[in-house]
């Protein structure tokens, strides 16, 4: 393709300026056109640091969707409205970048996997972290079968006070959920990708509001408001697959726990283990000892790094570009995102119930 892919950007708030525009910025291959935001004056400032000369605002997206010289769209809106922007955008001719995670609810994932396949257009979901030079890494290990059959599994997203206050993650009715829906989708995609194994057979989970209540609370970015936390502060997942595999999920905002970890998994295989916990680290037994091999990740070496000094979301987004117009598939697949979605939604219906959730019944 000659010409740069045109770029719009649908909300306008912490994960676009923390992680979208800057690191589209960097990217000879594109420039960003348009920007929309339910507040008028983030899509301008936007515009006015990263657009054109004549990038246009918009406080509708359907507005946004009726300019057809835009390729791309990326979604960073508040989870509630990541279904009906994605279906509207890729049903309006734009391949789709949308935040983590896919959908509320599993429903809502299915229409957009549906409209991706229906449309042809490219859909993608941004679990950023398969992008770090560990998962690169390990991921490589996990495909060439060094560990053997994956088994067990935990995927760690633990915090131990360190509740989001800004924007609308505390609000259940925007987000979903809390600590799960938020940073327990990134541990989780992360395992079930190093596992290549998407056929999950039954959840069972528990969520907590226990340190949620709590006034002038701890925490990483000052007290948040009790009656603000309509969201759970713990949550946790046992998960069987239906070859017999188990994982077991963890995640919180506020913790009494030590052993904080996020965004990170652990793998247990017949030939050997991995985790991500101090570094990468593979474990196993070599003619009847034990031993423990750690990697130096900083020389590239891997798929998507090189050695450059490149962010995981900046190898995340030149990935995304490139799988546009190179007509590849990108990292990140619909059907992949929704399983992980399917089995998050599925945690809250048994926390609720009490009962296990079982698939394909």
């Amino acid at each position: 393709m000659g010409q740069k892919l045109k770029i719009a950007i649908i909300g306008c708030g912490g994960i676009a300026n923390g992680k979208h525009f800057p690191s589209l910025s960097k990217l000879e291959q594109v420039e960003m056109t348009a920007f929309c935001d339910i507040v008028i004056e983030r899509a301008e400032k936007a515009a006015k640091e990263y657009g054109t000369k004549d990038a246009k605002t918009y406080v509708d997206f359907k507005a946004l969707l009726q300019d057809t010289s835009i390729d791309v769209v990326h979604v960073c809106t508040p989870n509630n409205a990541h279904m009906e922007i994605t279906v509207a955008a890729l049903e309006s001719g734009k391949h789709v970048m949308c935040e983590k995670p896919m959908a509320k609810s599993t429903e809502e994932a299915k229409k957009m996997v549906e409209a991706a396949e229906r449309t042809g257009k490219k859909l993608t979901i941004g679990y950023n972290n398969r992008f770090r030079p560990d998962s690169q890494h390990l991921h490589k290990l996990c495909e060439r079968g060094d560990l053997g059959e994956i088994y067990y599994a935990k995927a760690h997203a633990i915090r131990r006070r360190a509740v989001p206050t800004w924007g609308v993650f505390l609000d259940e009715e925007k987000q979903g959920g809390g600590p799960l829906i938020d940073i327990g989708t990134h541990a989780l995609d992360l395992t079930l990708w190093m596992m290549n194994n998407y056929k999950p057979k039954s959840v069972m989970g528990t969520v907590y509001h226990k340190l949620g209540k709590k006034e002038n609370a701890a925490n990483a970015w000052g007290p948040w408001d009790p009656e603000a936390f309509t969201v759970e502060d713990s949550a946790f997942g046992f998960i069987t697959m239906e070859n017999g595999a188990t994982i077991v999920l963890e995640s919180s905002w506020a913790l009494n726990s030590l052993d904080v970890d996020e965004a990170k998994c652990s793998l247990s295989g017949t030939k050997s283990g991995a985790d991500m916990k101090n570094g990468l680290r593979i474990n196993g037994e070599d003619f009847g000892k034990l031993y423990t091999q750690e990697f130096e990740l900083e020389s590239g070496g891997v798929a998507f790094y090189d050695g450059k000094s490149e962010s995981d979301p900046d190898v995340e987004a030149r990935n995304w570009i490139e799988s546009i117009t190179n007509d590849t598939e990108p990292v990140v697949k619909p059907r992949e995102a929704l399983v992980v979605t399917q089995i998050l939604e599925a945690i809250y219906e048994s926390a609720k119930t009490g009962k296990a959730v079982y698939f394909n019944q």
